[in-house]
Parts: C-alpha cells; sequence; structure tokens
C-alpha cells in the first residue's frame, strides 16, 4: 500500500494557501474589516501550521482511508493514457575469430559437379550417402581449412519504444516496437553459416540486427485480480516479454527484461500465461507460480505446405511449462523455470542468403545450386524432427558493502540448467537428410540426448557508482536451449558447447537513464553446432570437412563498448 505523510503535504500547501487568501482579493473592495478578517485567517493559518510540525503522528485509520482516496484519484489520472519511454544504445564492437573452420572448395564442389564426373549433383540420396561413407572409411574425407577473419569495427544502433496502458486495477496492456541496425546496412538477412540466428524469423526479428524496419517485439494485456486478502491472479495474453529474462538484468544495468529465465528461452513468441502470487498467504516473501504457453511456429497459415501440395504431415510446434518464484524478498532470489515443446522443426519459416541451395527433381535425384549472386531465400521446415524438455535453477542475492559512499552492493547468481531432446525422425530437407541429421542426430541414428549448462556471474561496486561485472557460462556436449534472440553478433553465449568468459565495466553517468559500458567476451567452443538442434555435435578438433560445410567457430575473442539512454 502507497503511504505518505499528510502532515508533510499540508506544511507545502498551508503558506500558499495563505499567500492566495492575501492576495487573491481586489484592493479597491477590501475595507478595513476584511483585511481584519484576512489577517485573522492567516493567523488562525499559521497556528494550524504550528500545530502540524508539532504532531508527531496521525491516525493509521485516517491515513489509511486518505491514501486509499488520493492513490484511485493520482492513478485515475496518471494512467488514462498511453504512456511510453525510450530505450536506445549506440555500440561498437571489435569481433575476431580464431581457427574457424570450413569445408575446403573441392568438397563443396563435389555439390555442383555432376554425378557423371565423380560429384552429386543428379545422384540419388542413397547415391550420395553411399559415396559419403566410402569416403569417410577410406580416410579420403579432406582436413578442414582453418582462417582468422576479423571484423575490426562494427556499429549498431539499438531503438526501443515501450508502451504501457492502465484502464483499472485490473487491466492493463505492455507494449514494445523495436529497430536494431548495423551501421550501413538495411538488408535484415544474413548469409547463412548454420546457425538459427543467421534466419530471420519471428523468434528473433527485433533481437538481432535487422536492418532499419520498426517492428513488434511485445504486445499482450493482462487482467489481475485478488482472491481474498493475500492471492493475486492474472492472466494474460498476445506476444510475450520473453526475452532477456533473469539473470541478464545484471549485464543490462536494468530491471528484469522478460518472464522466462535466459539460460533455457530467450525467444520472441505469442502465447499466453496464468500466474498466481500467493507469498503472503503462506509466509514465502514473493512467491509465485505462472503457467505459460506458446506457439513456436504455425504450419497451415502462409507456408507452401499449407494445401498440402508437397503432402507435409508438418505439424504447429506448441510450447508448454512453467515459472516459479520460490522465495523473492528483493534482495534473495530462488527461481525455478521448467519447458517443454513439443514437435520441434528442422528449421523456422524466414529468410536468409544460402551459400548453396539443395533440391529434389521430380525422379528423385538431387541438385545443387551455387548461390554465387547472393539471393535471398525464403526458408520453409520441412519435418517435425522430436520433443525437448529444459529446466533451470536460478539463485541470485546482494551482498550491502559499506564503502562510506552510496553503492548498490555485490551482486551475485549462479544458475543451471538440463535439457533433454527425444528425436523421432530424420530431417526431410534435401541438405540434411543427407547427412542423415534429426535432433541432435546424425547418419541415421536416434537417440534421446541430456545436456548441461551452468552459468554464474558478479557485479562488484567501484569507484564513483560504477559496476565492475564478471561472468562464466559452460554447455556440454548435448546442451541445447531456444536462446537464438539473445542480443549478440557472434551467436548466443548461453548456448554455446563450451565455455564463455565476459568481464565488463558499467559506468553510470545520470543513474541507470544514461550510461556507458564497455567489456570484452572470450567464446572457447569445444562442440559443434551451438544453438542448433540439427546434428550430432563433434568435438571441434576431431571434426572433418563434411561437419564444416557450414563454417565452425572455435575461438572468437569481442571487444565492445556503447553508451545506453533511457527516459
Amino acid at each position: 500500500m502507497h503511504r505518505f505523510n499528510p502532515s508533510f503535504k499540508l506544511l507545502l500547501f498551508l503558506p500558499a494557501i495563505a499567500f492566495l487568501l492575501v492576495t487573491a482579493l481586489p484592493f479597491q473592495a477590501a475595507a478595513s474589516d476584511d483585511i481584519d478578517q484576512l489577517k485573522q485567517e492567516v493567523k488562525t493559518l499559521q497556528e494550524k501550521i504550528e500545530k502540524l510540525e508539532k504532531k508527531s503522528s496521525w491516525n493509521e485509520d485516517d491515513i489509511e482511508d486518505l491514501s486509499k482516496r488520493v492513490d484511485k484519484t493520482e492513478m485515475h489520472t496518471a494512467s488514462d493514457k498511453v504512456s511510453f519511454s525510450i530505450d536506445f544504445r549506440t555500440k561498437a564492437e571489435s569481433i575476431h575469430y580464431n581457427d574457424l573452420r570450413r569445408a575446403p572448395e573441392a568438397l563443396v564442389g563435389a555439390f555442383f559437379t555432376p554425378v557423371s564426373m565423380g560429384g552429386f549433383n543428379g545422384a540419388t540420396l542413397t547415391q550420395i550417402q553411399t559415396a559419403i561413407g566410402g569416403m569417410e572409411a577410406a580416410g579420403m574425407v579432406p582436413p578442414v581449412e582453418k582462417y582468422d577473419p576479423d571484423n575490426n569495427i562494427i556499429y549498431t544502433n539499438k531503438f526501443r519504444l515501450n508502451m504501457k496502458a492502465i484502464l483499472n486495477p485490473h487491466v492493463n496492456f505492455a507494449g514494445r516496437l523495436a529497430a536494431y541496425k548495423v551501421f550501413g546496412d538495411s538488408t535484415g538477412v544474413k548469409f547463412n553459416q548454420g546457425s538459427l540466428g543467421d534466419v530471420t524469423f519471428d523468434g528473433t526479428t527485433s533481437s538481432l540486427p535487422n536492418g532499419d524496419t520498426i517492428r513488434l517485439e511485445r504486445a499482450y494485456l493482462v487482467y489481475e485480480s485478488d482472491i481474498g486478502d493475500n492471492v493475486n491472479w492474472h492472466l494474460s495474453l498476445g506476444r510475450r516479454p520473453s526475452t532477456e529474462g533473469p539473470p541478464l538484468e545484471y549485464g543490462n544495468y536494468d530491471l528484469v527484461g522478460g518472464s522466462p529465465m535466459a539460460q533455457i528461452i530467450n525467444w520472441q513468441f505469442d502465447g499466453a500465461s496464468l500466474g498466481f502470487n500467493f507469498g503472503d498467504a503462506i509466509g514465502v516473501p514473493g512467491a509465485s507460480f505462472k503457467l505459460c504457453y506458446g506457439v513456436g511456429f504455425e504450419n497451415d497459415y502462409g507456408n507452401s505446405t499449407t494445401l498440402g501440395y508437397n503432402g507435409s504431415d508438418l505439424t504447429d510446434v506448441h510450447l508448454f511449462g512453467f515459472i516459479s518464484n520460490l522465495y523473492n524478498n528483493e534482495t534473495t532470489r530462488l527461481m525455478l523455470n521448467y519447458a517443454h515443446a513439443w514437435d520441434v522443426t528442422d528449421g523456422f519459416t524466414g529468410l536468409t542468403v544460402m551459400p548453396f541451395i539443395p533440391s529434389i527433381n521430380p525422379d528423385g535425384t538431387y541438385s545443387f545450386t551455387q548461390n554465387s549472386g547472393g539471393f535471398i531465400s525464403r526458408m520453409e521446415p520441412s519435418t517435425n524432427i522430436g520433443d525437448w524438455d529444459a529446466a533451470t535453477l536460478l539463485l541470485s542475492s546482494n551482498i550491502e558493502v559499506d564503502t562510506g559512499s552510496d553503492n548498490e552492493g555485490i551482486d551475485w547468481f549462479i544458475n543451471g540448467a538440463w535439457s533433454h531432446t527425444n528425436p523421432s525422425q530424420v530431417s526431410k530437407n534435401p541438405f540434411y537428410e543427407i547427412m542423415g541429421m534429426g535432433l541432435l542426430s546424425s547418419n541415421g541414428k536416434l537417440k534421446e540426448r541430456d545436456g548441461y549448462s551452468i552459468y554464474a556471474g558478479t557485479l562488484l561496486p567501484m569507484p564513483f557508482k560504477g559496476r565492475l561485472g564478471l561472468e562464466y557460462n559452460w554447455g556440454s556436449k548435448y546442451w541445447f536451449n531456444f536462446t537464438g534472440a539473445e542480443d549478440s553478433l557472434i551467436g548466443s553465449k548461453l548456448a554455446a558447447r563450451g565455455q564463455v568468459y565476459e568481464a565488463y565495466y558499467i559506468q553510470p553517468i545520470y543513474n541507470h537513464n544514461f550510461f556507458a559500458k564497455i567489456g570484452s567476451q572470450y567464446y572457447n567452443y569445444e562442440y559443434t553446432g551451438s544453438g542448433n538442434p540439427l546434428g550430432e555435435p563433434v568435438k571441434i578438433n576431431e571434426m572433418t570437412a563434411l561437419d564444416a560445410l557450414n563454417p565452425v567457430a572455435d575461438k572468437v575473442w569481442n571487444y565492445y563498448a556503447s553508451v545506453t539512454f533511457r527516459f
């Protein structure tokens, strides 16, 4: 309940009222008896002020009643409109790859060479798979090529317009429009290197650089009410606040940005949630439980499979899960998040630039066309490849530190996660089918897999209210999450099958509204395919050229500096 000190407000306003009473009357109409009366009124007001100054406390019932009436009026005045806020960041990055691996031209060229000349173009699936198997058995697969590409400097602007509207104490709306642009680029479509982040699709459009287009990142309504005095419930529908969830708020120097925990889901989607806040009822601070539902892919609208021309049995992708605050006293927090996805597909509808395009001819043979002109392809999934489960537990806290100056103490967090994949069939996409790829599977060998991840970090107080952040995360061989919308030009660090180290320094210029940040990231990948559901992960130092038809990163350094404005 919002509280205020009535005596303080009256102390502010009574002198002003007295001044108005003295000066507001026309001078020419003020007779002497009127002046005497005004003097008496001023004296009375001064006596009241003196009494208020001496009064140390108010009756609790009076304050509660006044607070309820004033709070209702203030909320009505302030919220009967849409309020807007701006979040703008400009950033410079320097990205350096060490030992990026790719297949040699001789192997890639085999896909464009006619079968009559010893290539794969025009061969059947069986012929291609037999040829590849023979090359592996005979040790004739060429070694990978390594090179060290650099992007010495790349600039981005990220703009977000937040919207909020409160109809009454029960109904409100929130939304966000966003644009994320690389300096000097407005195509909105990337060259495909085998990652989900290389495809411009529904789950990432606002969270990764996408040209100069303003897009709808969030739009949802919330209905909330009380069940008795100590339990609150809410129902929410729309485009979800499903990106930048805990604990990314530390590095963003912001409040919690979304609902799902970022270690397993950082992905834009549409859906619904039903939540209950019951901490006061059970005596556990901040205790809550929320059911979440989302649609990851809609097959029967806008896709080539809609009218069944290609005979596809592809079905929609649905997600369900829950988020629970097990404990949250505003200083220490313990959160649990579980999610399940049915019928995960071998991709999502979107746009990308493919290095070459495979297709199946009417006679069942395969054709491969080299995309030497950089033409944009519309990608569509072709197969439901299995189910996915994930869970994560977060513990975070703040330790007060007496440094003799105003600071935010020491923040720290540790996050553990588990993922499980249950493949159902091999992808029917011509490119993936050649390699027998399914959900974390290759060569047609479909097996259930468990993956694990750890994410930890701390923020330390520094002079001039600065913050020094240190973060570390690790992912196992079969770790897989849906974090393709993580704000990164390299790729989601929380999806890495390997290790990522990050250090950064945040210097507030004007509170949390205007601040600068500098930092560095070091990616040390151990296995291929980070963030990709397709294919058996292979240890990078043991991979062959067949594992590098799309480039594979080994080690990456990223140095960055940014300035953020919020208002």
